[in-house]
């Protein structure tokens, strides 16, 4: 469909308004003055009898007149000499009405000055359609026509979009409201996406952002979540190849946790959060569809794990004693950030009995020793996910996140008489070299301590990780989340 041509006189001045607005009530006079010295069209946006006191009001309900002209408020005033705007004015001020028309003693007995409201053509939902409609969408991705009878849901299954849930379709109009969350230019490049090294632009995003089901709001986390995942320390393109068990895991910092309602608390790292599951997916979704990372082509899992699906959640700042995670990698506290962590499936930390730090941290030790395999070590990185009453538990004590760092990777010293191939029984295992020496089960750095969780129940969780020393593998990462 062509855009909609519109012709504005060359000359005069125009007015554009709407009845559900009390200052375009209150200038309803003042349009009749204007009009009665000529020269004066007046548009209405909502009620073709508005205003009752100008007799040739001209209907814009369609808002192509409104759109053309860019208005953002109403009453809006403008000049045209030429064939060109010169001059315009909104809302209701005396002394600019009086500039712009070249009427002086308009608008006797009315307040110097209303504010205008909002336009009908600036409203979501609406100047979407309206960029459609005049082709300005400035959407450079290719489109895609369905046929009459085809199902718009079964549709992105056909073309392996999805992740083998449904997803929202795409439609230009989403996708725009979409690019509201963001002030960076759609077309920017974010960077190249693996496997397959796709350009990767703000306007890919913001669809598979749309398909994963996010909100506008969520876009910059997203948007910052990518930036981690494509930095070559992360390795993304590993994550898919090895056949581990690991996916992107986002961990989420900072204000905008609060402000799109992010869940840190009871069933944190579970369902029934829109922006924990649809953050984590759209990322999922993006490497899926732009770099091409599909199960069984260039993503090599073995078993895969449920959090390739989306596996993002926010830490319980306000609840903990220690300093948030993304502190750990340069962040200011306070500053909203996402850290993107190759790790798998939550492994249970089950201790309801220890009330003393000491106790509680060779527990978590212990737990963390299995990683892998109890015969590895350094095997990876981990995640520690520390519930509310076992954080207590230290805090109690005055143990600093650093404090129970230190001590876990203490009591992670495992001698090598326990490592070495056949010991216990089990064939895997080191070579004699290992023997009568004294290995870690993190690399120095490798282990990781988040708060998050409800406030019943002595559960924490051990997210284990992808990491050989820094040599291979992957290195958790962190952006900044930016407007």
């Amino acid at each position: 469909m062509p855009a909609p041509q519109v012709t504005l006189p060359a000359d005069g001045l125009i007015a554009v308004v709407k009845r559900d607005c009390p200052t375009c009530e209150l200038t309803a006079p003042v349009l009749a003055e204007l009009t009665a010295h000529g020269g004066l069209m007046v548009f209405t946006q909502d009620d073709p009898s508005f205003p009752e006191t100008v007799p040739d009001r001209i209907d814009d309900l369609a808002l192509n007149v409104s759109h053309t002209l860019k208005v953002e408020i109403v009453p809006t005033l403008i000049r045209r000499v030429d064939g060109r705007e010169v001059d315009r004015t909104h809302g209701w001020d005396r002394a600019e009405w009086e500039r712009v028309s070249g009427f002086q003693g308009i608008g006797a007995g009315l307040p110097a000055f209303r504010p205008g409201c909002g336009a009908r053509n600036v409203e979501p939902g609406v100047i979407e359609d309206l960029l459609i409609r005049f082709e300005e969408t400035g959407l450079a991705s290719r489109r895609v026509e369905l046929g009459e009878d085809e199902d718009e849901f079964e549709a992105t299954f056909e073309r392996g979009w999805s992740d083998g849930l449904p997803v929202v379709p795409p439609t230009q109009k989403r996708v725009l409201r979409m690019l509201t969350g963001t002030l960076r230019d759609p077309k920017e490049i974010v960077g190249f996406c693996p496997p397959n090294l796709a350009v990767l632009t703000v306007e890919k995003v913001a669809i598979n952002a749309v398909m994963a089901g996010c909100k506008p709001d969520y876009l910059p986390v997203v948007l910052a979540a990518v930036e981690a995942a494509l930095d070559p320390a992360f390795s993304m393109h590993g994550v898919l190849a090895t056949t581990m068990f690991v996916g992107p895991v986002l961990v989420v910092n900072g204000p905008i946790r609060r402000q799109i309602s992010m869940n840190a608390r009871g069933n944190a790292l579970g369902q029934g959060n829109r922006a924990n599951a649809t953050i984590g997916r759209a990322l999922q979704l993006i490497i899926r569809n732009v770099g091409g990372g599909r199960p069984q082509e260039v993503d090599r899992a073995t078993l895969g794990n449920p959090g390739k699906y989306t596996y993002c959640f926010a830490e319980d700042e306000e609840g903990s004693c220690w300093e948030p995670l993304s502190t750990d990698f340069g962040v200011a506290r306070g500053v909203s950030a996402v850290t993107v962590f190759a790790g798998f499936g939550l492994q249970g930390v089950v201790d309801q009995k220890s009330r003393d730090p000491e106790s509680l941290a060779r527990s978590m030790a212990e737990s963390l020793k299995a990683i892998h395999n109890v015969k590895l070590a350094p095997s990876c990185d981990a995640l520690l996910v520390v519930c509310p009453e076992h954080e207590r538990t230290f805090r109690n004590a005055g143990w600093s996140k650093a404090r129970l760092l230190e001590e876990l990777h203490r009591l992670c010293e495992i001698p090598g008489d326990q490592l070495v191939a056949g010991a216990r029984g089990i064939a895997e295992g080191y070579g004699p070299s290992v023997v009568g020496t004294m290995r870690n089960k993190f690399r120095p750095g490798g282990l990781f301590i988040v708060r998050a969780g409800g406030g019943a129940g002595m559960f924490s969780g051990i997210i284990g990780g992808w990491s050989s020393g820094g040599a291979a593998g992957s290195l958790p990462v962190t952006r900044e989340v930016k407007s």
